[in-house]
């Protein structure tokens, strides 16, 4: 079908899409007049995503995630925010709204429920593109109705918002006093312990006491390497004891050299007496005499250095089995005081780990239980909603223009639809597509009024379309 076709139908029906179109405008107009009229009234609430938060002291990195927004509208949009709007405005204890329910919904379901969804209905929500700013919007027949509920809704969403973000922290706050209840009695058990195997011991500083023992062993060392030498010198000269001549305490003692100069003297004066005066001379008996006296005496000084060296020998042996008794003793002493060392190490690196793990759980706590106390949230309301003057809905204007286009496309339609069903020949395509024939002259009115009425009458009604070859 052509457009010119369209149009010769159209004109030929025109009186049956005409009275469709103005059918739908009146109808479209009054109906917009009949229905109540609905006021729109908007708050508009702003989202801060870039300020620190004031008790981590940084900003949250999830804040600045495109879906931030989108979760903030669904928040607005919940359940949860439109219960809070209905307890704060105390709707479900309004008996006229209780009664408008049980006429609804004959007493079935939950007014809080049905009331959440009345009021969901009626929400607009709309975040800005470009910016954090999010607009609410609810309708009503109230003008002053619908301003309050859209702040009750900002207000809400204030509130839940904060919710949201204190709930996690209390639960934390909780769980980390626990924690913290539970690190510090860990810490006095490991402090407990740690005083006790002190007292055990006897451990005051472990540290100086352990470099005393070590000081006070290697002087036992020293002492006992002095000893072992004297005690090997004296062995050597014990050896040596059968020719005492050659000890050098034997030789270099001056009254032994003394005496020995004296025996000396002595036997050349009595070999001497012996030879003049011979050997029973009372001279050479007392030179004789004087010889024996000194002879004994250097025996005697000879022993009784023999007897020294023997005496040192035996006071350096058992000063060196005493030094090395002392040295086992203080090797045991500071081994077992070394392991009591390492022991109070580790129980002191218990009460360490213990005093870090607690103070940083009780840091993470006091953080937490701040949080947990928070009044601030990141949201503000940036325009409060007022009363509107003039109603949203119905829109006259706007509804008309609708009306006018769906009417005029119903119109067309219809007569459409009308030809479909009672098919005309209109023009030279129409006849065309009935006959099935190519048309050789298309006769126009005016070449029809000077042909005989009778001819054309006998041509175009005798015959039908159908019997045409």
């Amino acid at each position: 079908m052509t457009l010119h076709q369209v149009l010769l139908i159209l004109r030929a029906r025109y009186k049956v899409a005409l009275y469709l179109l103005l059918s739908t405008v009146v109808a479209t107009l009054l109906v917009s007049l009949l229905l109540p009229k609905q006021y729109t009234a908007t708050t508009a609430v702003v989202v801060d995503v870039k300020s620190p938060d004031p008790i981590a002291g940084m900003v949250l990195p999830g804040l600045a995630s495109p879906a931030y927004m989108a979760t903030q509208v669904d928040i607005i949009n919940s359940d949860r925010v439109a219960h809070h709007v209905v307890k704060m405005l105390r709707l479900d204890e309004s008996p006229g709204i209780r009664e408008q329910w049980m006429d609804a919904m004959d007493g079935e379901g939950e007014l809080i429920v049905w009331l959440t969804e009345l009021l969901k209905k009626n929400l607009n929500v709309k975040p800005s593109r470009e910016s954090n700013v999010i607009n609410i919007e609810f309708s009503g027949v109230d003008p002053e109705f619908a301003a309050t509920v859209a702040n009750a809704f900002a207000k809400a969403y204030i509130d839940i918002n904060l919710q949201l973000k204190v709930e996690p922290a209390r639960q934390y706050a909780t769980w980390f006093e626990d924690q913290a209840r539970a690190l510090r009695e860990d810490l006095e058990r490991a402090q407990q312990a740690l005083s006790v195997y002190q007292q055990k011991v006897g451990i005051v500083a472990t540290e100086d006491r352990l470099d005393h023992e070590i000081a006070k062993l290697n002087e036992i060392s020293t002492q006992l390497t002095v000893i072992q030498a004297q005690t090997s010198e004296s062995a050597s000269k014990r050896k040596t004891m059968q020719s005492a001549e050659t000890l050098s305490e034997v030789m270099q003692s001056p009254l032994i050299n003394s005496l020995k100069a004296d025996i000396a003297r002595l036997e050349g004066k009595f070999q001497e007496g012996s030879v003049n005066l011979g050997v029973n001379h009372p001279q050479t008996k007392r030179v004789q005499s004087e010889l024996t006296t000194l002879k004994t005496k250097l025996d005697e000084e000879i022993r009784r250095i023999r007897n020294s060296i023997d005496t040192t020998y035996q006071v350096s042996k058992q000063r060196e089995r005493e030094l090395l008794d002392a040295l086992e003793s203080q090797k045991k002493k500071v081994l077992e005081l070394s392991s009591e060392r390492d022991q109070v190490s580790v129980l002191q690196r218990d009460v360490e780990v213990a005093q870090r793990n607690f103070e940083g759980v009780n840091l993470r706590a006091a953080q937490t239980k701040l949080e947990s106390n928070s009044i601030q949230t990141n949201v503000v309301i940036l325009n409060p909603a007022l009363a509107p003057t003039k109603h949203s809905h119905p829109k006259i204007l706007l509804n008309t223009i609708i009306a006018t286009f769906l009417g005029t496309l119903i119109g067309i339609g219809a007569a459409l639809v009308l030809e479909l069903g009672d098919r005309r020949i209109r023009s030279v395509e129409d006849l065309a597509q009935i006959v099935e024939f190519p048309v050789f002259v298309a006769i126009s009115p005016r070449d029809l009024s000077s042909v005989s009425s009778g001819f054309v009458r006998k041509f175009f009604y005798r015959k039908p379309f159908s019997a045409v070859s």
